[in-house]
């Protein structure tokens, strides 16, 4: 138990003595740190002390590097502003030299005019006295003029116009009746051969194939149920289409005759109608035609529709619809207008697709292009004014109606789609097996083109070619100049006017050219 305790003080002991080791020990390192702490914070402040020196010394340079330069910079401004000072005083010294220079140059002019002013004035009173001495000397022959003739100055300036006057009135008569006589021959030969020509080019070859269609009959019989009693049948069937019928001794056959394709297939397909059913009288001859008459219109409506569909436009109006359609019953030189219309659609288009331009609007304006042939016979002017006029009633586009009204040069394109719808127009006329004439027509035509031009001085050769759309003249180099050869140029043209008849328009071209060949050995 003793033992125990002993052991028990002992440990207790240790454990104090162990303790105040470690206190001892931690208070001599917090000593240490704290010696050490000092000798830190002195090394900086000394450190601090010299950088705020060397700080205090780099701040100084800097101010007076600063002064120094601010005081050279002054110095300069200094001397650049009296430098100015100095040229602008030269400057004023100059303007003044030349002011006093020009002062004196004034002075010597004025000096000199005053001089020149005093001579005019000297020559200006001789000239008074000189002009004084002359109306005297004037006046004196004026009166004695008057004593010689024995009239005033007034009696005789009177005497003189009263005579002048008398002369011319008389002279202006004799030219006004030369005149009026000029005039009243030339109106008449202009106005004789503007008709001559107007009826030669309305009564061509191809007239018949506009206005006249033939009717075959099954048999002659049918001629006097045509007539009927005292001729009603055939004066109702033309009082309803407003058409001529002609039967003559023409074996199974009835001519209709009329300008309106319209009404000339109205009255055929009545015709028909009337022939297959055999009544024929007043009453049915007026209900066939009006049924024939909403045949055509469905016909024609129908047909404007197509040609719309085909070619690949929109938005047309419905009376151009109908306009468009009615071209299917016109013919021009046995080509179907509306056939005519749509491939010249689809060429214009392919060239305006090639320009990189917009190609429905070049097909519109050349489906559009001959509308006014659809009503030209009802309405005065050229069918491209026509129509134009047509499309711009309709709400076409401003290019669309000059397209159409430009397509026969009646006015100035305005645009490029106007020449493309010409030439579109052109190339579907113009193509082989489109148009056709009589042979005989076209060969005479040729044949008068060629005998034309060859009736000229100098010609050497002449060529009708383009189905007579052109003729090419070869001339002698040594008759005909250049200037000659446009001269006769248009002259031919001229010529080929007056004398022949023919359809749109031929071109001249007059070709000069000198060969020179030889040959090398």
């Amino acid at each position: 138990m003793d033992q125990n305790l002993i052991f028990g003080f002992a440990g207790l002991v240790g454990g104090v003595l162990v303790v105040l080791l470690v206190s001892w020990f931690r208070s001599r390192q917090q000593r240490v740190r704290i010696e050490l702490a000092k000798n830190a914070a002195a090394r900086i402040i000394e450190e601090a002390k010299k950088d705020a020196t060397t700080i205090k010394k780099e701040a100084e340079l800097q101010a007076k590097d600063s002064i120094l330069k601010e005081r050279l910079d002054f110095e300069k401004e200094v001397r650049e502003t009296r430098r100015e000072l100095q040229n602008q005083e030269k400057r004023l010294i100059g303007k003044e030299e030349a002011i006093d220079k020009r002062i004196e140059a004034i002075e010597k002019r004025e000096n000199e005019l005053g001089r020149r002013e005093a001579s005019v004035k000297s020559r200006e009173k001789t000239i008074e006295e000189k002009g004084a001495e002359c109306d005297r000397q004037v006046d004196e022959a004026r009166r004695q003029l008057e004593q010689v003739a024995g009239m005033t100055r007034e009696e005789a300036k009177r005497s003189l116009i009263d005579q002048m006057v008398e002369e011319a009135k008389h002279e202006s008569a004799k030219r006004i009746r030369v005149i009026e006589e000029e005039a009243k021959e030339e109106s008449v030969r202009k106005s004789q051969k503007i008709v001559a020509l107007a009826i030669e080019r309305l009564a061509g070859d191809f007239v018949a194939e506009r206005s006249v269609t033939v009717f075959p009959l099954p048999n002659d019989e049918l001629k006097g149920k045509i007539i009927g009693r005292e001729g009603r049948n055939i004066r109702a069937l033309e009082a309803a289409t407003g058409i001529d019928l002609i039967v003559d001794d023409t074996p199974e056959t009835v001519v209709i005759s009329g300008h309106n394709p319209i009404r000339r297939e109205i009255a055929r397909l009545s015709l028909e109608k009337l022939v297959s059913d055999g009544r024929i009288h007043p009453g049915r001859i007026e209900e066939v035609v009006r049924k024939s008459e909403q045949e055509i219109e469905e016909a024609i409506k129908e047909a404007g529709q197509k040609a719309i569909f085909d070619v690949g436009v929109h938005g047309v109006h419905p009376e151009i619809v109908k306009l468009l359609g009615r071209l299917k019953y016109r013919y021009s030189y046995a080509q179907n207008v509306l056939l005519h219309s749509i491939e010249a659609a689809f060429i214009c288009g392919m060239m305006a697709a090639e320009l990189g331009l917009n190609e429905k609007q070049a097909r519109r304006a050349a489906l559009l292009h001959d509308i006014g042939k659809a009503v030209d016979h009802e309405v005065e002017g050229s069918h491209a004014i026509i129509g134009a006029e047509l499309a711009r009633k309709y709400g076409e586009s401003p290019k669309i109606v000059n397209a159409i009204a430009a397509h026969h040069e009646d006015v100035r394109a305005e645009t490029i789609l106007a020449p493309l719808v010409d030439a579109a127009d052109a190339l579907s006329g113009a193509r082989p097996g489109a148009r056709r004439e009589m042979m005989e027509t076209y060969v005479r035509r040729l044949e008068e083109l060629e005998r034309i031009t060859n009736s000229f001085k100098g010609v050497e050769k002449s060529y009708a070619v383009q189905a007579g759309r052109e003729i090419r003249i070869m001339v002698q180099h040594d008759i005909v100049s250049d200037d000659e050869a446009a001269r006769m140029a248009r002259e031919i043209a001229r010529k080929i006017e007056n004398e022949m008849t023919y359809p749109g328009q031929i071109k001249v071209t007059v070709i000069r050219e000198l060969r020179a060949v030889d040959y090398a050995k």
